[in-house]
């Protein structure tokens, strides 16, 4: 990715650094060619301003984080790609794993042939449910915003994406507080806002394209992991009631 202006989205022309250092503590932030506003002010901000402005779905501060923070200049993309997709299917698992409690319920009585399976169907849930998610993400990216570009560009996508799920953080706090089910709703509602922002400031379309497609998307996936319980609910319901009533 290359150094952009955070209000216009401009192209830093040459990709130069977005500021001029000359000495320690003393540096002069560089302007925009397009708007003439400073390119990027977050350099010169403190961290906890950054994060206000993303929780607020600010495109600036998704600009900054997207295109200045996570420069090829600056950090490692290859080995931050891997990172953040190791992160996202871990929180994703837990997500899967705390549903599975909260529905079916977990016990010492529970046979070994039925902890393989419920384990093997959250694994099937966490991998093909994701890879179901991405395609359909990568799709609508191409059909409903038009966008037809190289493997290195659907490669930001994705990193934009896992970057901006960080609101699956707040899974973790389910850990020590018990919360009901339905707040994983509201995260979900969360993550399909940020990812909406971060894909409209990487293709730069419309926000009501960018909300179709990541809407597209997670419906994709919500209905890649409810389907399946659903056709098995319906099978032991039918089961059961073919079942010879007591006497």
């Amino acid at each position: 990715m290359e150094f952009r202006c955070i209000w216009c989205g401009f192209r830093i022309r040459n990709n130069k650094a977005l500021f001029v250092q000359y000495s320690p503590g003393n540096i002069r932030l560089m302007r925009c060619e397009s708007c003439k506003a400073v390119a990027d002010e977050y350099i010169e901000r403190e961290i906890m301003n950054l994060l206000i402005d993303l929780i607020l779905y600010k495109p600036k501060a998704y600009r900054h984080l997207l295109y200045n923070l996570l420069n090829q200049q600056v950090v490692n993309l290859e080995g931050l790609f891997w990172k953040s997709l190791f992160v996202f299917l871990l929180l994703d698992a837990y997500r899967i794993v705390f549903l599975n409690w909260s529905e079916e319920g977990w016990g010492l009585s529970m046979s070994f042939s039925t902890l393989i399976l419920r384990c093997g169907k959250m694994l099937m849930d966490l991998l093909f449910g994701n890879f179901m998610f991405l395609c359909s993400l990568l799709l609508a990216t191409k059909f409903i915003l038009g966008a037809s570009a190289g493997v290195s560009w659907y490669k930001d996508i994705l990193l934009a994406i896992f970057i901006t799920s960080y609101f699956n953080i707040f899974l973790i706090a389910m850990m020590v507080w018990e919360f009901p089910s339905s707040v994983l709703f509201i995260i979900d509602i969360f993550v399909l806002s940020s990812n909406t922002v971060a894909l409209k400031v990487i293709t730069e379309s419309s926000i009501s394209k960018c909300i179709g497609a990541c809407f597209c998307a997670h419906a994709v996936k919500f209905l890649v992991r409810s389907v399946p319980s659903i056709i098995c609910q319906n099978h032991r319901d039918n089961s059961a009631s073919l079942l010879p009533n007591d006497f």
